[in-house]
Formats: structure tokens, sequence, C-alpha cells
């Protein structure tokens, strides 16, 4: 007879997930849900399409919710039948079957946990993520393409819906900057904890003479404001430029000046929209994202205590947060968390659940 020794782990495991469903109050995400469902049937939901956007976005984030609860709650049921199996039969590649299973839904149980200190404000919000070159020329502006990537990647392995909403292409190589939109349960709870400045040493591919090179890029993250919460902008105090949008190079892929950059004169704020077809569009997603870094201006300039707000968009050149080596080793460290990884490439594909939990756990223990 095997002897799998799980049982300990086992209850740690069950012990944590009933903790998360108590904290994460199921019953009360069963009947949102269900208001949630009667609302996305009335036939005139989409005579308001921005508020059925709202409660089928909100239905699809709190449907993912439950049914992630649902999965670890049978899962869990399927391996104590499977560790019976294996006790009653004593065999062994059901037992190693048993072993990768614990393992995967402690992994899930651990995420979940992590989502439960998220409790911030806005931390359910979809989150609007920038992404700068920064000192370092060239390299810059290809690492902050290699970011951009890296979260587009991301976002694809968790099957999050990413819209980019405006990049503008440096001249050589690479982005001078890009804004992406996030729309997945708790995306800026998630995602504010990659706001700061990430620093690249590599053998640089731009360089003749081979030599290593230090460039950095800063990632800076808001959350998505709804829009019963946005602020009134006067006309006055803004300036609209309308331009064509442009591929790599500068090579243009609009033929039209569609593109529109908005610049809230008392502050300096800028931003830029490139991704819809029209003039109007561009210019209602340009105005919500500067709705939503204004707001979050206000709050932190009405709340300074409340540090995860005006942390989450400081991005300083002497605050770097994490560094990506390539050379003359291989390694990817966050400098807050400690936590670091021998495999930058498979960070650089999209692997980096493990660094946003241990940053959430960071910022959990910074305001106890």
């Amino acid at each position: 007879m095997l002897d799998l020794d799980l049982d300990a782990r086992i209850r740690a495991v069950r012990g944590t997930f009933s903790d998360i469903t108590l904290v994460l109050d199921v019953v009360k995400l069963e009947s949102e849900i269900e208001e949630l469902e009667h609302e996305a049937a009335a036939p005139d939901l989409w005579d308001s399409p921005e508020n059925a956007q709202k409660v089928t976005s909100a239905l699809s984030h709190k449907q993912a919710s439950i049914k992630r609860i649902q999965s670890v709650e049978s899962r869990l049921n399927d391996l104590d039948v499977l560790i019976e199996l294996v006790e009653a039969e004593g065999d062994e590649g059901a037992a190693e079957e048993a072993r990768a299973e614990l393992a995967a839904i402690e992994q899930v149980v651990s995420e979940l946990e992590v989502q439960t200190l998220l409790s911030g404000e806005y931390d359910p919000n979809a989150a609007v993520m920038t992404i700068r070159s920064g000192a370092g020329g060239v390299d810059a502006a290809d690492f902050a393409e290699m970011l951009m990537r890296m979260y587009l990647r991301w976002a694809e392995k968790h099957e999050y819906s990413v819209t980019v909403l405006d990049i503008s292409y440096a001249e050589e190589a690479g982005i001078k900057s890009a804004t992406l939109q996030l729309d997945a349960p708790y995306a800026f709870g998630t995602l504010s904890v990659e706001a700061g400045t990430h620093r690249l040493v590599r053998m640089s591919p731009f360089n003749s003479a081979g030599k290593r090179q230090t460039s950095f890029a800063a990632v800076e993250v808001v959350p998505l404001i709804e829009q019963a919460d946005s602020i009134e902008i006067p006309e006055s105090e803004i300036r609209v430029d309308v331009f064509r949008s442009s591929g790599p190079g500068g090579q243009s892929v609009n033929t039209t000046d569609s593109a529109v950059r908005i610049t809230h004169l008392p502050t300096g704020i800028v931003v830029s929209c490139q991704n819809e077809k029209s003039q109007l569009q561009n210019r209602a997603a340009a105005m919500r994202v500067l709705q939503s870094r204004l707001l979050l201006q206000q709050r932190e300039e009405e709340a300074a205590k409340k540090k995860e707000l005006a942390g989450v968009i400081t991005a300083s050149w002497g605050d770097q947060m994490r560094s990506y080596v390539l050379a003359p080793y291989q390694m990817v460290k966050d400098l807050r968390t400690e936590y670091e990884v021998n495999n930058p490439q498979a960070v650089f594909d999209g692997d980096i659940d493990g660094f946003i939990a241990a940053g959430i756990r960071w910022r959990s223990m910074q305001h106890k």
C-alpha cells in the first residue's frame, strides 16, 4: 500500500479555501449574479449601450469568480476520490497524479487568497496601464516594447480583455510609450503593484561594441473610473489635437485624422487614443482615461494618507522596483519583495503571477 502522506496539506488547503469563501461571501456573490442576469435579460438593455456594457461586464466578472470557486470545490472532492483509489489499489501512476493535482489546487487557492487582500476603493475596477521608455536610448524604447508584450501575453494567458488605446513608436526600434486598458476582475488591484520603474541590464543588440547596457522604463497604472464617478472637465481647460494614427517608424496606418490627443491645461496631463476608427470614439475614450487620472489625482490630494493610491502612480527614476538581468547572468528580481526567478524569458512571455502575488502580499503587510 502506498503512503501518500498528503493529509496535512489537504487539511491546510481546505482550511484556507474555507476562509476565502467566507471573505468573498459566495452567497452574496450568487445573489448579485442573479440580479445582474435579470438586468441582462431586459429587452431594453441595449437602449443604453454604456449601461449594457457595464451590466454585461460586471456579470462576466462575477460569473468568472464563482466559476473559479466552484472549480476548486469540485477538484478537492475529485482529489478525495482519487486518493481513496490510490490507497485501495496502490497505483503509483495515480499517486503521482494526486500529488500533481494537489499542487495545482494549492496554486489556485493561493491566487484566490491573494484576491482577498484586494480591498482598496478602486481595486475591483478595470485598469489603464501606461508604459514609457526612460533613460537608455534605443535600448530603453526596445525594453518598453518588451514590457508591453509581457503584459499583453499575461492578459492573453488569463483570457482577460485588453485594448491597446495608444502607441507612440520610437524611430529606430521599440516604443516611446503605450497605453493599455485591461478589463478583468480586480484588474487595477492586481496590476497596481506593477507600477514603478523597471530596469533592464543586457548586452545591447543596438551597440556594435556589444557592451552591457542598462536601460529603464516606467509603468503607471490607474483605475478606470466608472462614468458615475467621473468629474466634469470644462472645455476651456483642455486642448484637443487630431492626427493620423501611425505604425512603426512613423509609417501611417490611417488615412484620416482620427487619432486624438487631449491635453489638460491646468495639470499638463496628456492622453492619446488612436485605437478606435472614428475621431469621436477616440475622443470619448481619451476623455474617460483623462477623467480617471484627474479623479485619482483629486482623491490623492484629498486623502494623502492613502498610500496605496499615491504609490501606484509614482514612477521616479530613483525608485527602481524590479530588475531584469540578462547579462552576465539570468535573473529577474523584485527589489521590494525580494521575489526572484532565474528565467527572464518566461517572465517576458507573461509569466508574472508570482511577482504580482508577492507584490500584493508585500503591500498588504506595509499597510498593516
